[in-house]
């Protein structure tokens, strides 16, 4: 059953269906709120709890989204004593800005019309993010303006050097806009029987990697991912691609039935829990996915394959998990490494020294580990 969320305004008793991407429950207390608020007060109430329905100007509400997060960020959280601690730290006081960020609330008509003053069409962006309309709507101004910067982003897409052609990410899937571990699959040499055999891609994703492989001559790609947004997008990938007949999208799984020579893997990075579905792309609590991988790869490859783990270090420099950690599981799977090929980021966080992680990120190395059964 869907949330649903309550209010009173002019004297009358409202209420309509509550959507939160980070499952956030419904707030207890909601009050009408409009131009006449000023950031002070919209700050104090959102920190108290209380949820502000705006009525007033679209451009106001995103001014006063601003002012509110500058003064959240007036108190920036403290360096720990340690990389894994001022990691923690920095992730409690996200959670805590989004939290109250989050209060800030609009309302969607029946077709998602945004019934504002100078408010954009977000009706195509909510359709494609939310499905068919079900009656009103409540959201975060926060997240439609993330439904909306999606929109955006898949309209226009995200070029893929790699690849010769653009991929459009839908929303709540990771895009590929850090380019290294494309790269990597690019440059790293196929297995000889991979042009007339089967691929696995595990995660796909926006299926920017299953696109690759067949683009590099793999004869068929069998990728795989346990999102529903995922599956669709890299669905609707191939298909602008014209990859459909040797690309084929299925889950909800890990791996697909049978063999392949090779079988790639991309699992998110740091090993802790995501705060919301759109989260899921870079967080894996314990690492499950990564496990999960290594764990049937002796037994999934054909004989002479090979398996392709993509992975950052940045957990082992932010000491989230232990060193040599990695070089374990590999081992104790069964297998051994037959190569590997590294890359220094070039994203703009890496060059950040304003950054409290700034020294880990900096150094961090993306590696594509290639291997086979011991």
């Amino acid at each position: 059953m869907s949330a649903t969320i309550h209010w009173t305004e002019s004297h009358t008793d409202h209420r309509a269906r509550w959507h939160s991407e980070s499952a956030a429950p419904p707030p207890g207390r909601v009050v009408v709120a409009d131009d006449r608020m000023s950031a002070a007060t919209a700050h104090r109430l959102a920190c108290e709890g209380t949820a502000l329905l705006w009525r007033g100007d679209y451009p106001h509400a995103r001014r006063l989204l601003t002012a509110m997060g500058g003064r959240i960020d007036r108190k920036p959280p403290r360096p720990g004593n340690s990389p894994a601690e001022t990691f923690h730290l920095l992730r409690r006081a996200r959670g805590h800005r989004a939290r109250v960020l989050g209060r800030l609330l609009v309302r969607l008509e029946d077709d998602y019309t945004l019934r504002l003053r100078r408010a954009p069409d977000v009706r195509r962006a909510c359709a494609e993010a939310y499905g068919p309309p079900r009656g009103p709507l409540v959201v975060s101004l926060t997240e439609l303006l993330g439904v909306v910067g999606a929109w955006q982003w898949r309209e226009k897409g995200v070029d893929v050097p790699a690849l010769g052609a653009r991929i459009h990410p839908h929303y709540g899937v990771f895009s590929p806009v850090r380019g290294e571990y494309v790269d990597l699959v690019a440059r790293a040499p196929l297995p000889p029987s991979a042009h007339r055999r089967t691929a696995f891609d595990l995660g796909t994703g926006t299926g920017v990697l299953a696109a690759l492989l067949a683009r590099r001559g793999v004869g068929r790609v069998v990728a795989t991912d346990v999102g529903p947004r995922a599956l669709a997008c890299a669905r609707d990938n191939v298909r602008r691609l014209g990859l459909d007949g040797r690309v084929r999208i299925t889950g909800p799984c890990l791996y697909p039935e049978g063999r392949a020579s090779l079988v790639v893997c991309n699992p998110p990075w740091i090993p802790a829990r995501p705060s919301s579905a759109l989260e899921q792309g870079v967080y894996d609590p314990d690492s499950a996915m990564l496990r999960g991988f290594l764990a049937e790869l002796t037994g999934r490859l054909e004989r002479g394959g090979e398996g392709w783990l993509i992975l950052s270090d940045l957990a082992e420099r932010l000491g989230l998990r232990p060193p040599g950690e990695l070089a374990r599981l590999i081992a104790s799977s069964g297998l051994r490494v037959a190569g590997r090929l590294d890359t220094r980021p070039r994203h703009p966080r890496a060059g950040d020294t304003t950054d409290p992680l700034h020294a880990a990120r900096s150094a961090e190395i993306t590696s594509l580990w290639r291997l086979t059964p011991g």
